[in-house]
């Protein structure tokens, strides 16, 4: 077996999937090799910014993402800041605007009630649409079906649906 080389498309005349590794730019991304990302809605080089919601540097935390992993398109990815904290008197997301009103960037984080990395394993198969919330971890070999949506750490070898 002959594996192909790192470049962003992996199949030729095949511009709906990419490997992305090689298209990822946010430090707060980790992809492992040959993971790839099929998109047939659009441009699937845009998977930072169509795919990873919510994710903003003042919060830390970070999307993992393992080896050979397949993610379906529309597959969203999203993070603590996309919250409206409970633990307040308003639901309003004053946390959005804290350079405008001189917020210390500390309490931004506290604020959005940061749930950590989000971890997906090595070889996990992502369907069409489905949707993993902050904090999720996802074991290996582990596969989420369409349009589920993960609230919660899945075990390795695990199927979920829904």
């Amino acid at each position: 077996m002959t594996i192909p080389d790192k470049k962003i498309y992996p199949r030729m005349n095949d511009p709906q999937t990419v490997y992305l590794n090689a298209v990822i730019t946010d430090p707060n991304i980790i992809v492992g090799d040959y993971t790839m990302y099929n998109d047939f809605v659009s441009d699937p080089t845009l998977f930072e910014k169509n795919n990873v919601l919510y994710h903003y540097p003042v919060n830390r935390d970070r999307l993992i993402i393992g080896k050979f992993c397949s993610i379906a398109c529309g597959a969203k990815f999203i993070f603590t800041s996309a919250n409206h904290t409970l633990r307040s008197l308003s639901t309003y997301p004053f946390p959005i605007f804290f350079e405008e009103w001189g917020l210390e960037k500390s309490q931004v984080a506290a604020a959005w009630d940061n749930k950590g990395d989000t971890v997906i394993g090595n070889d996990v198969w992502i369907g069409y649409e489905a949707v993993i919330l902050s904090g999720v971890h996802i074991g290996d070999g582990a596969i989420i079906g369409t349009r589920a949506v993960v609230t919660k750490d899945v075990p390795p070898y695990t199927i979920v649906g829904g």
